[in-house]
């Protein structure tokens, strides 16, 4: 299992401090593949950039295709741009192999008898080893938790963490989540105001 994958399990298990936005969510799982490949020599960083190295690719499906996607032409891609790019719809892909693997079901009810409702999580072993990982604050996966808001407060780094490359990445999967955060309220703001126009206030 990866960290990502476990990021989606916490997520779905534990009780945020405040609600959930997909698009937050599925930044911190860019940044949890990005920590997982780098753990396993896939890749390193050069400053702010990506650089892909020539090790045997992952064997979980998702992991694999994020180390496929990497570019691999000079100048390297940049860490906040592999985020946004690699973040696209990845709460989805990680939700939709959780299903196909049989972790993951949704509460139908009698008038929706298509995918829909809620998320309900089976009782299996990713899900214990996710658990486990929780219960013992690891540090990576506490710091992901906090960027998209499973733990009251988002942070850049946490005590244990003293790997530089990590330390990056936790950063800006911060930054890219607030950033977003920053695009929703404006555009809140934005709609409020042509909302106005329109009641003519």
């Amino acid at each position: 299992m990866s960290t990502a994958r476990d990021l989606v399990i916490v997520a779905l298990d534990v009780k945020p401090s405040r609600p959930l936005e997909r698009g937050d969510l599925s930044l911190a799982l860019a940044g949890a593949e990005t920590y997982d490949l780098l753990r396993a020599g896939t890749l390193t960083l050069d400053g702010d950039r990506i650089v892909p190295r020539p090790q045997p690719e992952p064997d979980d499906r998702l992991l694999h295709e994020a180390a496929a996607s990497l570019r691999r032409q000079v100048p390297y891609e940049t860490l906040q741009d592999w985020l946004w790019r690699r973040g696209n719809g990845l709460t989805s892909a990680y939700l939709t192999a959780l299903e196909q693997e049989g972790r993951l079901t949704w509460e139908r009810g009698r008038w929706l008898p298509v995918r829909g409702g809620c998320p309900v999580l089976a009782d299996t072993p990713a899900r214990r080893r996710a658990a486990c990982r929780w219960a013992a604050d690891e540090p990576v996966l506490l710091t992901l938790a906090a960027a998209v808001g499973i733990l009251d407060e988002p942070a850049t780094t946490e005590p244990g963490i003293t790997d530089d490359a990590t330390l990056t990445v936790l950063a800006a999967v911060h930054d890219a989540v607030m950033e977003l955060e920053a695009v929703r309220q404006r555009r809140a703001i934005e709609d409020a105001a042509f909302a106005n126009l329109w009641r003519g206030v």
